[in-house]
Formats: C-alpha cells, sequence, structure tokens
C-alpha cells in the first residue's frame, strides 16, 4: 500500500489561499496559487515567497563530520569558512549522482546538509553507512520548515522584519540566530530561481506566522505565494537542474555540465576515480539547453532529433515566461552539443524545430554580493 502523502506545517495556509495541492516527492504541495505565469512574472519583477518545507535538513556534528562529507561530495568543503554554503552533488562510486545537495558550515565541527525531498531517506542511510569516527548525525526534516524569499524586492521586504543587516550576507553565504517576524532562523543568501533572494530555515511550530509576516510585508512591495509550478520555470530559465529529471544515479557531474563542482584535486572521495576516467577519456554525451521555433512544449523523455535520426532526449521543458520561447534541457551526443546547432524535439509525433543554446536562458543584471 502506497504511504500517505505528507504535509508540510504550512498546508492550511496554502488551502486558505485557494493553491492547487499536488504530490511530489512524497508530499502534498502547492503547485500554484493564482497561475504560474503570475507568479513567475512576481518573483522576476518584484518578490514571490515558496513553502519549501518538504526538503530535508541533515545535521552533522562532532571531529568526524567535516571529513566524512569530504569523502562523499564532489565539491571541496575545506574552501568553504564558517558561515558559508557549498552547492555540490554526491555520487556512487561510478560517479553517477546521488543527489546534488547543499553543504552549510555551521562551525569547525557542525555541518547541516539540505537534500532534497524524493532523495532525503536513500541519502540518510547512504551517510549513515560511510560514517566512521567521531559524528552525530540528526535527522532535522521533520521538525524543519523552509520559506524561500526570492526576487528583487526580496531583500527590502525581510529587512522589515528582522533587526539583523541581511543585505550584508553575500551570495552563498548565511547567518544563524537571526530574528525573523520575532521568530530565530537561519537565514541563507541562495535559492532556486536566478533571483536574488533568501532562504530561511526555522522550526516548523513557527512557520505559519514568519510566513503570513512575510506576505503582509511584502504587500507594498507586489509579492505573491509562488508554489512548484513556477519554481520550475523559473529554475529552468536559470539553467537550474532538477534531480530526477535532468540528473540521477545513470548520470555524472561531467555529463550535465557541474564539473566546475567536480575537485579532483582534494584527495579521494567516493566516485573519484571514475570522474577522472571519464574526463581523460571523454564524455559519452552532454546536458544542452534548446529553444524550440513554437510554443510547443518539450516533456521529459521526449525524443531529439537532427536530421530525422533520434540523437538523444529531453529532460525538462516548458514555456519560459521571461525569455518567451519554448526551453529546455536534453542530453545529446557532445559532436551535437555546440550552441546555434539545429535540432528538432519530437512533440506527440510531431518533429518541431529547435536549436541548442547557451545556458543559462536568462541571467539576471547584477549577482548579490
Amino acid at each position: 500500500m502506497d504511504e500517505p502523502l505528507r504535509r508540510t506545517p504550512l498546508y492550511a495556509s496554502h488551502v486558505a489561499l485557494g493553491a492547487r495541492m499536488v504530490p511530489f516527492g512524497g508530499w502534498e504541495m502547492p503547485v500554484q496559487y493564482s497561475g504560474i505565469m503570475e507568479e513567475h512574472r512576481a518573483v522576476r519583477a518584484r518578490a514571490g515567497l515558496f513553502d519549501v518545507s518538504h526538503m530535508g535538513e541533515v545535521d552533522l556534528a562532532g571531529p568526524g563530520a567535516g571529513p566524512l562529507v569530504q569523502r562523499l561530495v564532489t565539491n571541496d568543503l575545506s574552501r568553504r569558512a564558517a558561515g558559508q554554503a557549498l552547492y555540490t552533488p554526491m555520487c556512487t562510486p561510478d560517479g553517477g549522482i546521488i543527489d546534488d545537495l547543499l553543504v552549510y558550515r555551521l562551525g569547525d565541527e557542525r555541518l547541516m546538509l539540505v537534500l532534497n525531498a524524493a532523495n532525503t531517506a536513500e541519502d540518510l542511510a547512504w551517510i549513515r553507512g560511510h560514517a566512521h569516527g567521531d559524528v552525530q548525525i540528526s535527522d532535522r526534516s521533520a521538525e524543519t520548515a523552509l520559506l524561500a524569499l526570492q526576487g528583487p524586492r526580496a531583500q527590502a521586504i525581510l529587512e522589515r522584519l528582522t533587526p539583523a543587516p541581511v543585505g550584508t550576507i553575500r551570495y552563498y553565504w548565511f547567518r544563524e540566530g537571526v530574528e525573523v517576524a520575532g521568530r530565530r532562523a537561519l537565514v541563507s543568501r541562495t535559492g532556486y530561481t536566478g533571483e536574488d533572494g533568501f532562504e530561511i530555515y526555522l522550526d516548523g511550530r513557527h512557520a505559519v506566522h514568519v510566513w503570513d509576516a512575510i506576505l503582509e510585508a511584502g504587500k507594498p512591495a507586489g509579492i505573491l505565494p509562488a508554489g512548484l509550478g513556477a519554481r520550475d520555470t523559473l529554475r529552468l530559465e536559470a539553467g537550474l537542474l532538477l534531480h530526477g529529471n535532468d540528473m540521477d544515479k545513470s548520470t555524472t557531474p561531467l555529463e550535465v555540465g557541474l564539473g566546475w563542482t567536480v575537485k579532483l584535486d582534494k584527495g579521494d572521495f567516493v566516485g573519484a576515480q571514475a570522474l577522472e576516467r571519464q574526463k581523460r577519456e571523454g564524455l559519452p554525451r552532454r546536458l544542452v539547453g534548446f529553444v524550440l521555433r513554437e510554443r510547443a512544449i518539450a516533456r521529459h523523455g521526449f525524443p531529439i532529433r537532427e536530421d530525422g535520426a533520434t540523437i538523444g532526449v529531453v529532460t525538462s521543458g516548458s514555456f519560459g515566461p521571461t525569455v518567451g520561447n519554448s526551453i529546455g534541457l536534453g542530453f545529446v551526443p557532445p559532436e551535437h552539443a555546440e550552441p546555434g546547432r539545429r535540432i528538432a524535439v519530437e512533440v506527440r509525433g510531431r518533429a518541431v524545430g529547435g536549436t541548442v543554446a547557451r545556458l543559462p536562458f536568462y541571467k539576471r543584471d547584477a549577482e548579490a554580493g
């Protein structure tokens, strides 16, 4: 029998706001409120607030915490100071991506890992299976809420709710113990939209209070609650990947364009030998962006063709409201991956023409910090 869908502490708030709820990664989550296009444009132009409390949070403590994570991830944790976050894949010995995650360095012997919702249980088992020595692993997912305040007006809205100088938090840095609407939170300058913004980690018992306070404080700025539908179109325009769609255990970081997160010079880690070999021998395929010349939507699994022959497969696709085109990501052989190359995607039995495009499709004018 299927397990019942889990709900975040904000479920009743979403229903009250008229959200359409859908299953996602074992959770019942809001896919949209007023509409995906409207929510997308609000985040690009003003601000949007997302409930992403379905994500997993795992605390690691003790002298063995850093060495354990350094051995499990491809990126180099030793290059991050306390107060910094690190984006990294975590791979199998074959180099396949188990998950992509954020590592927050809370201190010399304290880390927080943020895991994709659908992968949290499997990730946790993998991490515990590799834990040797002095490290305590605590799954904090059930009691932790996560709100993502995103958009060019995010900072101004957050400043109305906290005495802390959140404007001084740099991109991919964070601060613990920040009071937001009178509740303590970890505030991180991160996000999954391609816009400036903050992710706010707090006790789930305070989620409704802080959610309501942010929406109220953001009214003059035109904030909207935003669902997973807009989160997907925003991340796709920004060229950000979704685990389970664009990458999984059958794909490596090098194939999906995350070579910048693979630090082969940092010392041994799980998957290092396989990735070193692939780097030396060459990639069998590459993840690319593409733009279609029609409004047709390329869906996950649709064939990518060139001159009538199937050369690859779509991993993500949608209409991009900001860029004004139908866009997508997909795998093709390296010799077919150069920007400008003409391809076609088979949409419901019909070949829709397009071109390989440089990623990201959208980039905001200035990086925060």
